[in-house]
């Protein structure tokens, strides 16, 4: 059986590992062992991250909801939200939030009834 040398797979590797690292600061951008090693990293952070926004989202919308829920002469934000799920209105905190911002007539209306 030939010997196969790996010089063609190892460079193809390399330029992949760096092209992934390009922005990176300092030797990291530039060295293979370097940029492999914050990619790693990067790659554990960037898949938190992706969990952590849907956190921040939902603190998000519970803060503007709060807001427009006092405006509407509600106690707080907990008790509205409590109305809502005994009365069966089935409208999430997301869509909630977006009413409250952009159409607060309507939002009116859907605390006007839940009271």
């Amino acid at each position: 059986m030939p010997r196969v040398k790996g010089g063609v797979i190892s460079l193809k590797r390399r330029r992949n590992v760096l092209k992934r690292a390009k922005g990176f600061r300092h030797g990291r951008s530039k060295k293979e062992r370097a940029a492999k090693e914050s990619l790693v990293h990067a790659g554990k952070q960037a898949f938190a991250n992706r969990r952590d926004k849907k956190n921040e989202f939902r603190q998000l919308w519970i803060v503007r909801l709060n807001a427009a829920v006092r405006d509407n002469g509600h106690k707080s934000y907990s008790t509205f939200i409590a109305k809502l799920k005994k009365q069966g209105v089935m409208l999430d905190r997301k869509v909630l939030a977006t009413l409250a911002e952009k159409n607060p007539e309507v939002f009116t209306r859907i605390s006007k009834k839940v009271s």
